[in-house]
């Protein structure tokens, strides 16, 4: 299996002069190819950052970073992009939607924009994945007449609209209830199951129990790394007493 991204040796600092902080601290990190992995940590720890530094989202100050064969670290802002608009999808916590345009054209805008000439195809897709996000019936809904957890789950179709090699979330279910929240982990799992690599910034054990890999970071370095992959995906107790013991150990 090879790496869909690795970050390498990378480090990150925010502030000037006396107030500058390293937020990332030589970390080196990657994803396989239809992998899913969970990133957890105390607030400030770096997980975020992390995130936004893998997806090209934020620059690093050293290091290097490579998806798919290229290298973000080094590339213009045009190329980077590029290759977040059709390599990757993003999830955050509070979906970014326009307010002018319907579920379904939220939905379809970042792949319209990257080729006008197919959008009958594109809709087509987007319609298929909103009916396995179970949504479709709300394709001509505004973003103001549907829930939270139906608007969290446009937002990953919307993601997965350009077939991306790996999808990044940031604390995807951290504003939904329980039910909600265990909806859309349903489907990232579905998702990566197809073979769409997956990984996630959280703080509940549920979500990163439904992972195969959790990385756990404090001050910016990656301090321990549990395997869950042993454990049957139905074994949700015993993967929660691992991820849970592990966020004790760690005073998480």
């Amino acid at each position: 299996m090879s790496k869909v991204i690795l970050g390498e040796n990378i480090e990150k600092f925010f502030g000037e002069g006396k107030e500058k902080t390293k937020v990332l601290d030589n970390i080196t990190v990657s994803v396989e190819e239809g992998e899913f992995v969970s990133v957890m940590g105390p607030s400030g720890s770096g997980k975020s950052t992390l995130l936004f530094a893998l997806g090209g989202i934020d620059r690093v100050d050293k290091g290097r970073i490579v998806f798919d064969g290229n290298e973000l670290s080094a590339g213009k802002e045009k190329k980077l992009s590029d290759i977040r608009r059709t390599g990757m999808g993003f999830v955050f916590q509070q979906p970014t939607m326009l307010k002018n345009l319907n579920l379904l054209d939220n939905i379809i805008l970042p792949a319209v924009r990257q080729d006008r000439g197919r959008i009958e195809q594109i809709t087509k897709r987007a319609l298929e994945l909103m009916r396995q996000a179970g949504i479709e019936e709300l394709a001509k809904r505004d973003i103001t007449q549907v829930s939270g957890g139906q608007l969290q789950r446009a937002g990953i179709c919307r993601a997965l609209i350009n077939k991306p090699k790996i999808v990044f979330g940031d604390e995807p279910t951290g504003a939904l209830n329980s039910k909600s929240a265990e909806t859309i982990m349903e489907l990232f799992t579905e998702i990566n199951q197809e073979g769409t690599a997956v990984m996630l910034v959280t703080h509940d054990a549920r979500v990163a129990a439904c992972s195969e890999r959790v990385l756990f970071l404090c001050d910016g370095k990656v301090v321990s790394e549990l395997r869950l992959s042993k454990y049957k995906e139905k074994d949700m107790k015993r993967r929660m007493e691992q991820v849970t013991g592990q966020m004790r150990v760690l005073g998480i």
